[in-house]
């Protein structure tokens, strides 16, 4: 199950056109993001970790068990219904183009602009189309067996983000990053916008903040 799937649910047929009640804001199954926690309109709390992998292979026999073993520790005590997911994802080339032109604009010497032009022309003909890359997510949301303290939103999303620390420190162990984004809440609406929409997310970036932005004019508040 995709990241999609997870939290939007299985594929949906639609008979005839959309009426103005089949809006995005009544398909889209979120209701909110808090504290860097997914809160669906069914009342499910997800988390998404995003972590950076280490090829283990590169490693000493004895530090690769002790990786493996780290990591048999934290599945010990990690949540029930844990999830890892990777997207692979087509090479964005827009940004390293856009700063080679800045290069060959502020270059002088003839023979190195010629060489960053013809850099961006075998670029632009797609020498990188074939190159992708992976992002690793580690997913989970609120069990019956975790423990809260009270029922209200907030000590829900404080328990997750209890289960998200440890993971990092049993990780850490394992010589896994897991990332902290110094915004959270942007960090998951920018990847809920990757998920939804792949092609126009690829030419079209969220500003950062975003996440302000768009409760700001919706309304929509922690509280």
């Amino acid at each position: 199950m995709s990241i999609k799937e997870l939290i939007f649910g299985g594929p949906k047929g639609f008979a005839g056109g959309l009426s103005s009640q089949e809006s995005i804001q009544k398909w889209l199954p979120v209701q909110n993001i808090v504290g860097g926690v997914v809160v669906t309109k069914d009342h499910r709390f997800i988390k998404i970790l995003e972590v950076l992998p280490v090829n283990i292979y590169l490693m000493s026999p004895n530090d690769r068990q002790n990786i493996i073993s780290s990591y048999a520790a934290y599945l010990k005590i990690a949540p029930d219904n844990l999830e890892l997911q990777v997207r692979t994802l087509a090479a964005d080339t827009a940004e390293y183009v856009d700063r080679m032109r800045q290069y060959a604009e502020a270059e002088d010497n003839p023979f190195c602009k010629e060489m960053i032009e013809d850099n961006i022309r075998e670029i632009g003909e797609g020498v990188a189309s074939d190159t992708i890359r992976h992002r690793f997510f580690l997913i989970f949301r609120l069990e019956g067996q975790m423990k809260t303290k009270g029922r209200s939103v907030r000590a829900i999303i404080q328990r997750l983000n209890e289960e998200a620390d440890t993971a990092r420190r049993y990780l850490d162990a394992c010589e896994v990053e897991v990332l902290e984004p110094r915004y959270s809440d942007d960090f998951v609406l920018k990847l809920l916008y990757d998920v939804i929409n792949k092609q126009t997310s690829r030419r079209v970036k969220l500003p950062e903040g975003v996440f302000d932005m768009t409760t700001a004019i919706h309304g929509i508040y922690e509280e």
